[in-house]
C-alpha cells in the first residue's frame, strides 16, 4: 500500500481501505483461478496496482467519462481506476469468463458500484465510451482498430476521447502508423521504482 499512498495522498479513507482490501482478495483468488503470476503476487501494489494508476497520473477523468477496459483480465488497470475515480463509469470486458469471474467478485468485495463485468470479445461490444484503457492486451493496430466504433464524439475532458494503453518496451512499430497523433509517455516520468523503466503509457485521440 505503501507504493500508492506516497504517489496518491489525497486517498478518501473509504480508498484506502478499497486499495487495502485488494492483496488478500487477489491473493486468495489467485490460488483457485491464475489472474497473477503466482511469483508476482507479492507485488501486487507496485507492478500492477500503481501501474494500472499511471493513467490516473496522466489523466483526471471528469465525473460522468465513461471507460471500457479491454482484456481486463483479473481487473486491470479498470479495478485501481474505478476506486480511484468512484464517479467515472467503467466497463470491464474480457473473452475469458473465469478472469471476469474474479474481477467481478473483487469488485462486489470492495463495494464498488461504478463498473460493469462482460464476458465478451470487443469486437461484439458495440456501445460508446469516452476513453479505451487496456494493459498490454495486442498490439496497437489491433486495439484501436478493434475500438474506434466506440469511441463517443461527446467530448468533456481535458484530452480528446481515445485510447489510453499501458504497454513495455520498444513500441515505434506499434505507433509507426499513428505517428501524427500518437504520444508516448514513459511512467519513469511519474514514478522512479525500476519496474517502470521501461513502461510507457501510449495516448492516442480517436474522436
Amino acid at each position: 500500500m505503501k507504493a500508492i499512498t506516497t504517489y496518491f495522498p489525497e486517498l478518501s479513507p473509504l480508498q484506502y481501505d478499497q486499495f487495502g482490501a485488494l492483496y488478500d482478495l487477489y491473493a486468495d483468488w489467485n490460488t483457485r483461478i491464475n489472474v497473477i503470476s503466482r511469483k508476482d503476487i507479492s507485488n501486487l501494489y507496485l507492478h500492477h496496482v500503481l501501474h494500472s494508476l499511471a493513467i490516473a497520473k496522466y489523466i483526471r477523468f471528469i465525473p460522468g467519462t465513461t471507460v471500457m477496459d479491454v482484456g481486463t483480465g483479473g481487473g486491470f488497470p479498470g479495478i485501481p481506476l474505478a476506486i480511484f475515480f468512484p464517479e467515472v463509469k467503467f466497463l470491464l470486458l474480457d473473452s475469458i469468463g473465469k478472469k471476469i469471474r474474479v474481477a467481478t467478485e473483487v469488485s462486489k468485495a470492495v463495494g464498488l458500484t461504478n463498473v460493469e463485468f462482460i464476458h465478451a470479445r470487443v469486437e461484439e461490444e458495440k456501445r460508446k465510451f469516452h476513453f479505451i484503457v487496456s494493459r498490454a492486451v495486442m498490439p496497437l493496430p489491433d486495439l484501436i482498430k478493434s475500438t474506434r466504433k466506440n469511441v463517443s464524439h461527446e467530448q468533456f475532458n481535458a484530452l480528446p476521447n481515445g485510447v489510453i494503453c499501458l504497454k513495455g518496451g520498444d513500441l515505434s512499430h506499434e505507433t509507426e502508423p499513428f505517428k501524427q497523433i500518437v504520444e508516448v509517455t514513459s511512467l519513469s516520468d511519474y514514478f522512479p521504482e525500476e519496474f517502470f523503466q521501461t513502461k510507457k503509457l501510449v495516448y492516442v485521440p480517436l474522436s
